[in-house]
């Protein structure tokens, strides 16, 4: 039974250091806008 409590708390604890690392993205990186342009062949606006 102690091995079963074992692998329970090990996923418990890389699902908790997921959800921490996806909440930290979230909320302290800002991304950065930039222009972008899509250049479109002449022969595919007709």
């Amino acid at each position: 039974m102690p091995s079963i409590v074992k692998f329970l708390l090990i996923l418990l604890f890389l699902a908790g250091a997921g959800y921490a690392g996806m909440f930290a993205l979230a909320n302290f990186v800002e991304p950065q806008p930039k222009e972008m342009t899509i250049r479109i062949p002449a022969k595919d606006l007709r």
